[in-house]
């Protein structure tokens, strides 16, 4: 762990940092499954709101 002491004998510890990078643009395969799973989340909602409409 990296440590340091202050004046007065103090240490302080410092979180270890990740490493950083650079985040990739989405392929064309991966936003089709993005609205696929869009297209699936408004159906289920929509089809919960119908029963619960129905039912009340």
């Amino acid at each position: 762990m990296p440590y340091t002491e202050e004046e007065g004998g103090r240490l302080n510890n410092f979180a270890v940092e990740p490493k950083v990078y650079q985040a990739e643009a989405p392929t064309q395969k991966q936003k089709v499954q993005y609205i696929v799973l869009g297209v699936g989340a408004i159906v289920l909602i929509g089809g919960l709101l119908a029963i619960a409409f129905a039912v009340s």
